[in-house]
């Protein structure tokens, strides 16, 4: 028998707030991947899934979205949107440094449970 839409429902919004509730642990001035904020959550590296829960959160979230960069550290949303220029503006403003399309993810990466500088 296959699940019902509402338990369906139900998981979906599970595993959003699973999500969210690691993205708004991820503090200021440090960055961490689509695929690494899956697995944090539970979810397995679910990099593409997570973009695109992002992607629809409201415009005045709190959640720092602006943390979650692509593997390697490369920032994902162009640089000429609003969105890619706002990501690049607070980023700056937390003291990430910026090195063309990248960020140094060994020095900015956020790694819970480790000693971060």
């Amino acid at each position: 028998m296959p699940p019902s839409s509402s338990s369906t429902t139900r998981a979906a919004d599970d595993r959003r707030s699973a999500l969210y509730a690691v993205l708004a642990q991820v503090p200021s001035g440090k960055v961490v991947s689509y695929g690494q904020l899956g697995e944090l959550a539970g979810l397995g590296r679910a990099a593409r899934w997570v973009g695109r829960c992002l992607s629809q959160l409201p415009d005045d979230t709190a959640l720092p979205w602006h943390r979650v960069v692509a593997a390697g550290g490369r920032l994902s949303l162009p640089v000429d949107s609003a969105a890619g220029a706002e990501q690049r503006r607070r980023l700056a403003a937390e003291g990430v440094a910026l090195a063309g399309n990248r960020v140094d993810i060994r020095r900015h990466g956020w790694h819970p449970g480790h000693q971060s500088s």
